[in-house]
């Protein structure tokens, strides 16, 4: 059942922050980093006005952030941080060390470019160059999204003792102001029940934790995230689903857009989307058949669900904002291996479109349509503006 809420002007940051607040984590270990610095200033105050229970920590560096993170998770204890940019490469090798640990702290990464050239600009390439550390990730379009994925994150991570990370785009997310609706702390409370995991550090329950394993131990391991990750795509999709039941708020693992009846369909995470909306609406009225498929968790990426999504269609256009050196755009060569081998394979134009933050317009998105449909757009990502 539908419970409304009011709705509050919030910046993206703003709303992460009353997400973890309402998430009720006991832990917080922040390093403030430009674009994140509002989630951290929004929790500190929230704190002195006495509205959030929880022991913020403001360590040296984002690597002894990651460093606090993961013990008081491993105590049992409900564990969130943020970070941008920077400040997330220096965490690399300790995100490796959290899933291993299977231990499920949410964090929100506000994507911004990476030096060098030093610049403070949206651009995914960030978070998607840690896709193999074994962390969840999704990817948000507005500051509502990103409240509500703090909410659901908890869920799974915490169900699957997985890690969990948050993607928004610097400033046309982050900084961003739009109306959001601040769900009661009592209905989170029965959505999100207490974090009460089977292992814990526990003088009580005496456990080894930390050991030198074996190869065949490492192995073991390695095959039982294997086994969690498997399950992330139906749980997400089921939390999902529970939200919009006391919300009606709903956003999926994978979305399609106006896609019925469309031959050719523009893909994109983040912000982006919602350009892309703009544009599919516009050349609809225009009478171009086009929709979106909108990916929202990315890792585990959901394969089969995109088989289905993409089925159908002649054309699609990926629109990455971001750019793997050697490689192009990652969610281009994501969805190559997604297709290959269909027994109908669309086109596939890649585009590495808003790399470093440069603003992508609808009539742009639809522009480059038109490109891919003339046959202007190859196969391999190429750059456009």
């Amino acid at each position: 059942m539908s419970t409304s809420a009011p709705s509050i002007l919030l910046t993206g940051n703003q709303a992460v922050a009353w997400g973890a607040r309402l998430a009720r984590p006991k832990v917080v270990p922040v390093y403030p980093i430009t674009p994140q610095t509002p989630v951290l200033e929004q929790l500190t105050e929230f704190a002195a006005e006495g509205t959030f229970d929880a022991e913020i920590i403001t360590p040296e560096s984002e690597h002894s952030v990651m460093s606090a993170c993961i013990p008081a998770s491993l105590v049992g204890t409900r564990v969130f941080t943020a970070t941008a940019s920077q400040g997330l490469l220096l965490m690399h090798e300790l995100l490796h060390y959290a899933s291993g640990a299977r231990a499920p702290i949410v964090m929100v990464n506000v994507n911004r470019t990476v030096a060098s050239p030093w610049a403070f600009w949206p651009d995914q390439t960030d978070s998607l160059s840690q896709r193999d550390t074994g962390w969840i990730q999704y990817y948000v379009e507005s500051a509502q999204e990103a409240l509500d994925s703090v909410l659901q994150a908890f869920r799974v991570a915490e169900e699957l003792l997985l890690p969990t990370m948050i993607n928004l785009d610097a400033f046309y997310v982050s900084h961003a102001l739009e109306p959001v609706q601040v769900p009661a702390q009592d209905l989170v409370d029965g959505y999100l029940p207490p974090f009460n995991p089977p292992h814990r550090f526990d003088t009580d329950k005496v456990e080894s934790w930390g050991n030198v394993a074996t190869q065949d131990m490492y192995y073991r391991h390695r095959q039982g995230l294997s086994e969690a990750m498997a399950r992330v795509p139906a749980l997400a999709a089921q939390v999902d689903l529970e939200w919009a039941q006391l919300t009606g708020r709903s956003y999926g693992v994978i979305e399609r857009y106006r896609c019925d009846g469309a031959r050719t369909a523009i893909v994109t995470m983040g912000s982006m989307c919602g350009t892309a909306r703009d544009a599919v609406d516009a050349m609809r009225d225009a009478g171009l058949a086009v929709g979106l498929v909108k990916v929202r968790l990315f890792r585990p990426l959901p394969a089969a669900a995109l088989r289905i999504a993409l089925t159908g269609f002649d054309d699609i256009i990926v629109l990455d904002r971001n750019y793997s050196p050697g490689y192009g755009g990652v969610l281009h060569q994501e969805l190559r291996s997604v297709l290959y081998g269909a027994p109908v394979t669309p086109r596939l134009h890649g585009l590495l479109a808003g790399v470093g933050g440069v603003n992508v317009s609808p009539a742009k998105v639809a522009e480059f349509v038109r490109q891919a449909l003339h046959g202007d757009v190859q196969s391999e990502s190429q750059w456009v503006r």
